[in-house]
């Protein structure tokens, strides 16, 4: 009984630990992973380094952001931050025609 008491801290101090520190990072490396997994062409973006692209090609490691016209530089899916805004790319002439007018 003498030993569960000296442990009883350190098993709680563990347990404080886990709930506070451990699970919410494990919460935010799974959310991060899933952002990136969900990136797709015409999706505005932001590099860890602060540079803000639109996506133009994606492969499964690296993805090709348009940051100027005519600049496409390519970075590792890992250097994504955050996706600011997902753009809507018309998919038939219709809906092109309308975004013109």
């Amino acid at each position: 009984m003498s030993q569960l008491t000296t442990l009883a801290p350190f098993i709680l101090m563990f347990i404080v630990f886990y709930f506070l520190l451990i699970r919410p990072q494990q919460k935010k490396q799974r959310d991060r992973t899933s952002m990136i997994k969900a990136i797709k062409k015409g999706d505005q973006v932001v590099t860890v380094g602060g540079i803000n692209g639109t996506v133009v090609d994606l492969l499964d490691d690296s993805i090709s952001l348009r940051v100027a016209h005519n600049v496409i530089l390519t970075f590792e899916r890992s250097s994504i931050s955050s996706v600011r805004v997902s753009a809507a790319v018309p998919q038939d002439k219709e809906a092109a025609a309308e975004t013109k007018s």
